[in-house]
């Protein structure tokens, strides 16, 4: 009876995991639709602007993408507590793919603005409900096996986002850049109905939707990330419309912890950052989102401006970078399983992208393609250590109940580092440039951007061509020395880690609250 009931589970076992490989799967062509959306966007705007016009708008189309996914993640991430994952996660494709049809059949950049507004909002849940999910399906000590995986999505919608827009819209035109959603969201759809089986979740009664809070918190997020988006460009950051929206976002925020401490059934519990590990990992996801969004806009400009790469294949810029930190990803999820230990990751990852931003701060006008390559390996590296290591510990270390919220605010925790870090990195860009062309008389170039095309590069007398180099160079150096002592801080703050055991990880069943690995993956899928 026994050897039948061991030989059975073993038959189970190996179907579960396939089960599992499917909605991962599934979750990963989600997570591609979020993160690729915005890189083929990028390549088709002057194609848009052309038909549409609407010139004066453009950086809202972004923008109000931008705005609804940071500030709809945390109420995503909520909703998935309160009534299950899968009926959440599934609306939230819905509404990305109905923003993404809407979005093509845009007739003026209005209507394309509001459109994007509403793909924003169900990207936020994308993204989300990944996180989550994986969560629920996979304990904290096998869950590093598929930390490459995510890494690898990333990277190709980094590197293949440019490309993929590019032919697109010389091809089928712009509205296919939002059209390509709807098959690749449709099988999503269909593999996750189909594979993906979670216990229903049952609202308690007299709980309910802290709306005070969420709206409260919307606000104080839209208005940081509209400060660091205006900041230095749309409006100068001593500007009236700059002070006045960073007052009111700090108080928006101040009101929303103290409703927070009140409320029945919070929109963000503020107990979850009592756990030490939790708090750590929010803050270095903060700087991780800060360094590595501030590299991928900047290095690109400089390989351009400075090395003369081709526009055209950007994304494949980044590819020393991005393959280094996709393998490291890999490779520390796996001793992550192994050996169910972690804390030299955060260690490590600070330290070399301490080394790697400073390395790339020393670049200039005679650094060769291969050198600053390495500097990007290095980077990339670094980053490959940190991208899941933090939301794994942040998962680890709070209730199941509570998972939804803490892998949101994670999220959110990396989405405004990003914010700060593309603004910082920068305004310290922008002066640096301007700067150093109006010392050398060339001031009337970069009057209105910093950032020349390559087209226009060529156009320019070749002295001021090299005196524009030069100040891009200058700019990079600034730019990146801000991001290397950002980055100590992140360092600072792995030392304080403490080494949890990872649940599904300990020999005994009673420290394991979700059950062993095996037996949750077969209850779940």
């Amino acid at each position: 009876m026994t050897d039948t009931a061991a030989s059975k589970q073993a038959q189970e076992q190996p179907e579960a995991q396939r089960s599992v490989r499917v909605v991962l799967l599934a979750l990963m062509i989600a997570m591609l639709l979020a993160m690729l959306d915005n890189m083929i966007i990028g390549t088709a705007m002057p194609t848009i602007v052309g038909e549409l016009g609407g010139l004066e708008h453009l950086s809202w189309v972004v923008t109000a993408y931008t705005l609804a996914t940071a500030a709809s993640t945390p109420i995503w991430g909520k909703l998935g507590d309160m009534y299950g994952r899968k009926g959440v996660f599934l609306t939230s494709i819905v509404i990305f793919l109905i923003g993404s049809a809407l979005s093509g059949m845009a007739q003026d950049m209005g209507q394309l603005i509001a459109f994007r507004t509403v793909q924003g909002l169900g990207a936020g849940g994308l993204m989300v409900g990944v996180m989550a999910i994986i969560g629920d399906l996979i304990p904290p000590r096998e869950r590093g096996k598929y930390q490459g995986m995510m890494a690898g999505v990333m990277a190709l919608a980094m590197i293949g986002g440019p490309l993929v827009g590019g032919t697109i819209t010389d091809h089928w035109g712009w509205r296919w850049s939002f059209y390509i959603n709807l098959p690749l969201g449709a099988v999503a759809l269909a593999m996750v109905t189909a594979v993906l089986h979670l216990p229903k979740k049952q609202r308690a009664k007299g709980t309910r939707i802290d709306f005070l809070g969420a709206a409260l918190l919307t606000v104080g997020i839209t208005a940081i990330v509209l400060v660091t988006t205006w900041g230095g460009t749309e409006y100068a950051w001593g500007s009236a419309t700059i002070v006045g929206l960073a007052v009111a976002g700090v108080a928006a925020l101040a009101a929303f912890l103290y409703v927070e401490t009140r409320a029945s059934d919070p929109i963000m519990p503020l107990h979850i950052f009592r756990s030490r590990n939790f708090t750590l990992m929010s803050l270095i996801g903060f700087i991780t989102g800060f360094v590595m969004f501030g590299a991928v806009l900047y290095l690109p400009i400089f390989q351009q401006s400075v090395q003369g790469a081709s526009a055209t294949n950007s994304g494949l810029l980044l590819l020393p970078m991005l393959l280094s930190m996709m393998v490291v990803s890999l490779v520390v999820g796996r001793v992550t399983t192994s050996t169910g230990k972690y804390k030299i990751f955060p260690l490590a990852g600070g330290a070399l992208m301490i080394v790697g931003l400073f390395l790339l701060s020393t670049m200039d006008t005679g650094t060769t393609r291969l050198v600053s390559g390495v500097y990007m390996a290095l980077l990339g590296a670094g980053m490959g250590f940190l991208m899941q290591i933090t939301m794994l510990v942040a998962q680890n270390s709070v209730e199941m109940k509570d998972m939804g919220v803490a892998s949101s605010s994670t999220t959110l925790f990396r989405t405004l580092g990003s914010s700060f870090g593309v603004a910082i990195m920068g305004a310290l860009f922008t002066s640096r440039v301007q700067d150093e062309m109006a010392a050398g008389g060339g001031s009337a170039v970069t009057e209105r951007t910093a950032q020349l095309d390559a087209a226009s590069l060529a156009k320019l007398p070749e002295a001021l061509r090299e005196a524009y180099q030069h100040a891009v160079a200058v700019g990079t150096h600034s730019a990146f020395l801000v991001g290397s002592a950002v980055a100590v801080i992140g360092f600072v703050l792995a030392f304080f880690v403490k080494e949890v055991a990872l649940r599904g990880a300990g020999p005994a069943p009673a420290e394991q609250p979700a059950g062993d690995g095996s037996a949750k993956v077969a209850e779940t899928v």
